[in-house]
């Protein structure tokens, strides 16, 4: 009997583009396991990058909050996109963001324990919350920006209410600098930042581990070549420097005109201004990163069932 079902067919399909029986090869191959079956495809060209833009799995709301020179965002993830409208729960996830904004580390457990405006603490309103909606809730991460001179902007994308939304971006720009130039500076960075979704602010910045795993795709691509084992080498560094370049976000390609990197966009609006202006960090949470929630596909199931 297969180690994987019609949905686990489906859901690499989704991830890779590629077609229904190169992924159930693939995931033949893989015993089931659809990461190693996506690097498989992905050796073999048969899938594209795996995508960016990770499908929500789970629903909620993502809150950011800003407050002189520093800012923070922070998930909080409930069942049902239903529960995300509920007034109580986006009154929570405001307050909550805001006790994140007055603590000195990015540490949920902290938040957590921390005071709740209106008595008891966050992990105490939390239980009340889901007693009284009757879903589970859970706040899952929360990351703080801030600079000693400059400003924190905030984006929210496809906001459901003031700082509350899907995606939320902060923007960390450290300048003399005033305000009238940083913040809509900044407000076009964030919307970058939400539609490219890059790894992390430089190359050198980027998972070991996520590199790791792109060179090795990349020298199986290389070596069913059958080009020299120099050549080889040659192709693989060059599909790293290739990968760092597309998800660092200070060398990729400013969306505005899909051309200039955003390293000189920030020179070239630290230029016009008259003092240096340096994109020092920058926060994106989009809902659900991360998660994979389970699906259930009945008809997709009873069909596998009956082809045996």
């Amino acid at each position: 009997m297969a180690a994987f079902s019609a949905s686990d067919v489906k859901a690499l399909r989704e991830k890779t583009g590629a077609g229904m029986m190169d992924a159930k090869k693939a995931l033949e191959a893989a015993g089931g396991d659809i990461e190693a079956a996506i690097d498989a495809l992905r050796a073999k060209g048969l899938a594209t990058a795996q995508k960016k833009s990770s499908r929500t799995a789970a629903e909620g709301l993502v809150g950011v909050a800003v407050e002189g020179t520093k800012g923070v965002a922070v998930e909080v993830n409930s069942e049902t996109d239903f529960v995300a409208k509920n007034d109580k729960f986006q009154d929570f996830v405001r307050k909550t963001t805001d006790v994140a904004l007055g603590m000195d580390a990015d540490d949920v457990e902290a938040l957590k324990a921390a005071a709740y405006p209106d008595g008891g603490t966050v992990a105490e309103k939390l239980t009340d919350n889901v007693a009284t909606i009757g879903e589970n809730q859970q706040v899952r991460r929360m990351k703080s920006v801030s600079v000693s001179n400059g400003v924190i902007v905030p984006y929210m994308h496809n906001a459901q209410a003031p700082n509350l939304g899907k995606i939320g971006v902060l923007v960390a720009l450290e300048s003399e600098a005033g305000a009238d130039v940083l913040e809509p500076l900044g407000k076009q960075l964030a919307m970058h930042i939400a539609a490219a979704f890059p790894l992390a602010l430089t190359a050198e910045d980027l998972n070991s581990e996520v590199i790791e795993r792109e060179r090795k795709i990349a020298a199986e691509k290389a070596a069913e070549s059958g080009k020299p084992e120099n050549v080889q080498e040659k192709m693989v560094e060059g599909a790293i420097k290739k990968y760092a370049k597309e998800n660092a976000l200070l060398s990729q390609l400013f969306v505005m005109d899909n051309k200039t990197p955003i390293s000189d966009v920030v020179a070239a609006a630290g230029k016009e201004a008259g003092t240096a202006i340096v994109l020092k960090d920058y926060v994106r949470f989009q809902l659900g990163e991360g998660i994979e929630k389970e699906e259930s596909d009945f008809a997709a199931e009873v069909a596998a069932a009956v082809g045996g």
